[in-house]
C-alpha cells in the first residue's frame, strides 16, 4: 500500500478540476460508444446530465416540467431521379452522377417540378450593400439556377452566410421560384468538386420534424433539387442568348455575371428516403432573483453528441468525442454548480441546454431556437461552449461573434479577470462563426457567441496537433494530455461572463448595424 501513495498523490487535482475530469471521463467513455444523437448511448449520457443538473441546484426545463425536450430527428438521403431538359420540342435527358447529383427533399418522398430555367448568378440579396442578384429578372414559377458559394471580397462570415444553399433557397423561394439547382463554380470546385462528390453523395442527411411529423425545411416551397456539373450546365445553357462561356469567363474576371433566361425547360423527379429517430435536448434553469428580469433567460448552451461509432482506426471504433465535446458539457454542468456554491442567485434566469445532434447539422439548437421551453423574446442572449482545446496552458481566448453584440465586452471583461486576453478568430477562413449551435440562436435574432480556448503560447501549435490527429478520431478520448488548470480557468471565465451578463441592468444587444443583427432583426441592430 505503501507503494501506491505516491501515485494517487500525483494524480490528485483541486475540486474543481476533478470535477471537470470527472464529468469528461464518463461522457467519453468507451461504454457510451460516442454519444450518437438517436442511440441508446446519448440517452445514457443525457440522463447523466439532468442528474447533475438537480445536483447541481438547477429546476427541470425541458418539456411538460421534465428536463428533456424531445426532438424527432429526420435522416433523409438520395434515391432515384429522372431529369428532362425539353428544348425546341426535344427531350433530353439529363445524367445522373455526371450531370446532376439529385438533393434530397425531407419534406416530399417524391419531389417533380417543372418550368422555364433562369440563371440569377450567386442568388444574393443583400440590402446592405445594395447587392440584388435577381435585379430585372422574374422567377415567379421558374426553375432559378444558381452558383454555388459566392463570389470574392465578401468577410468571411457574410459569405458563409450567403454561401448556404439554404439561404439561396429561401431568397428564391420568396420571389416565387419553385426549385433551385446549384451549379459547381470555380469556388466550389477548389473545395467541394463535382467528380469527387458524386461517390458520397447517397450520404445521410439530417434535420428535425415539427409535432406534424414533417420535416421541417427553410425553403419547402423552393428546395435545392441538385447540384450541376460544369458539364450539365453546359447543357442547361445551350441554345440561349446568355452563353456559359460568358459566364465562365466573368467569373474568372471576377467581374458580375451576366443572368437570364435559359433556353427550354426542365423535368425534375427526385424521390427520397427517410427515416425517424427519437432524441432530445436536456434543459435546467437557475431562475433569477429580481422580480422584474427573472423573465429573462440568457442561454448557457453545448453540444452533448458526438459521432458515435465508426471506422476503425489502429483497431479503435469508438469515437469518443472527449474534447468535442464532453469538455463543453463539463464545463456548463460545473458553472452551474458555481452558481449553487456562490449562493447568490442572478438576477436573470439562465437556462443550461445539453444540445443533441449539432454534429448531425445543429439540428438540436435549430430546435430548441424555433421551440424554446420559455417565450422565445424572453431569451436574451447565448453563450456557447463548443471543443474547448484544453490541452496547454491558456493565455487567450477567441469569442466567436463578440464583436458583433454587447456580449464581446462582458466576455472580455471575464476573461480579463483570469489574466486572458481576447484574441481575434485566427482562422476566419474557416467560418466557425456559423458552424456551431450558437448561429442557431443568431438565426432567432438572438446575440449568441461561441468561446473557445486561444492560439496565444502554445496554443496554436496545440489546437493545429489536435485538429490534424484528433478531432473526429477515436484519439479525441481521455489520454490526451488535458490541461486541467487550464479547464477550470476556462470555466471561472464562462462562470463570471455569465454571472455579469445575468446581473447587468440592460439585456444584451446586437452593435448597431451589425450585418447578422439586422439581418435577423435582432434588438438594437437598426
Amino acid at each position: 500500500m505503501a507503494l501506491l501513495a505516491p501515485v494517487a498523490q500525483a494524480q490528485q487535482l483541486p475540486p474543481d478540476q476533478a470535477a471537470l475530469k470527472g464529468h469528461i471521463q464518463f461522457l467519453a467513455a468507451d461504454s457510451l460508444h460516442g454519444r450518437e444523437a438517436g442511440t441508446r448511448d446519448f440517452d445514457i449520457a443525457a440522463d447523466y446530465v439532468a442528474a447533475q443538473m438537480l445536483g447541481a441546484g438547477l429546476k427541470p426545463a425541458g418539456a411538460d416540467g421534465g428536463w428533456f425536450q424531445p426532438v424527432r430527428l429526420v435522416g433523409y438521403r438520395p434515391d432515384k431521379s429522372k431529369w428532362t431538359l425539353t428544348r425546341a420540342g426535344k427531350p433530353l435527358p439529363l445524367i445522373s452522377g455526371t450531370d446532376f447529383l439529385n438533393e434530397p427533399v425531407p419534406a416530399a418522398a417524391d419531389f417533380a417540378a417543372q418550368g422555364a430555367m433562369m440563371f440569377a448568378s450567386y442568388g444574393i440579396v443583400d440590402p446592405a450593400s445594395g447587392r440584388d442578384d435577381y435585379q430585372g429578372l422574374d422567377v415567379r414559377g421558374k426553375i432559378v439556377a444558381i452558383f454555388a458559394g459566392v463570389p470574392k471580397g465578401l468577410s468571411t462570415d457574410i459569405a458563409a452566410h450567403f454561401g448556404n444553399d439554404d439561404q439561396k433557397a429561401r431568397l428564391a423561394q420568396a420571389r416565387g421560384a419553385k426549385a433551385v439547382l446549384i451549379l459547381e463554380s470555380a469556388a466550389s470546385r477548389a473545395d467541394y468538386a463535382f467528380d469527387a462528390l458524386a461517390p458520397y453523395w447517397s450520404y445521410e442527411r439530417f434535420g428535425w420534424a415539427g409535432a406534424d411529423g414533417k420535416a421541417h425545411m427553410i425553403a419547402p416551397g423552393a428546395p435545392v433539387a441538385g447540384y450541376v456539373s460544369r458539364a450539365g450546365a453546359e447543357k442547361l445553357f445551350a441554345g440561349s442568348r446568355l452563353q456559359w462561356r460568358a459566364v465562365m469567363a466573368a467569373e474568372e474576371a471576377g467581374t458580375r455575371l451576366p443572368t437570364g433566361p435559359l433556353a427550354g425547360t426542365l423535368r425534375i423527379a427526385n424521390t427520397t428516403r427517410t427515416r425517424m429517430l427519437d432524441s432530445r435536448n436536456v434543459i435546467g434553469v437557475l431562475e433569477g432573483s429580481d422580480p422584474a428580469l427573472k423573465h429573462q433567460y440568457l442561454v448557457l448552451s453545448a453540444h452533448l453528441d458526438h459521432v458515435g461509432v465508426g471506422q476503425a482506426v489502429d483497431g479503435d471504433t469508438i469515437y469518443n468525442g472527449a474534447m468535442d465535446n464532453a469538455a463543453g458539457i463539463a464545463t456548463i454542468l460545473e458553472v452551474a454548480r458555481r452558481f449553487q456554491a456562490d449562493g447568490v442567485k442572478p438576477r436573470r434566469s439562465i437556462l443550461f441546454v445539453a444540445l443533441t445532434a449539432e454534429e448531425k447539422g445543429l439540428v438540436g439548437s435549430s430546435y430548441f431556437a424555433n421551440f424554446p421551453t420559455v417565450p422565445r423574446q424572453a431569451l436574451v442572449a447565448d453563450i456557447n461552449l463548443d471543443m474547448p482545446i484544453l490541452t496547454y496552458p491558456l493565455q487567450d481566448l477567441v469569442v466567436l461573434g463578440g464583436e458583433r453584440s454587447t456580449l464581446g465586452p462582458a466576455l472580455a471583461a471575464a476573461a480579463a479577470g483570469e489574466g486572458l486576453k481576447v484574441v481575434p478568430d485566427p482562422s476566419p477562413e474557416e467560418m466557425f462563426f456559423v458552424r456551431s449551435d450558437h448561429y442557431s440562436f443568431v438565426q432567432a435574432g438572438i446575440p449568441a457567441v461561441s468561446v473557445d480556448t486561444g492560439p496565444g503560447g502554445e496554443g496554436a501549435a496545440a489546437q493545429r496537433l489536435f485538429l490534424d490527429d484528433d478531432y473526429h478520431q477515436p484519439s479525441d478520448q481521455m489520454n490526451l494530455p488535458f490541461n486541467w488548470a487550464s479547464a477550470a480557468k476556462f470555466m471561472r471565465v464562462n462562470y463570471a461572463a455569465a454571472r455579469a451578463i445575468a446581473d447587468a441592468d440592460e439585456r444584451p444587444r446586437w452593435n448597431k448595424g451589425d450585418f447578422f443583427g439586422t439581418l435577423f432583426g435582432g434588438d438594437g441592430a437598426k
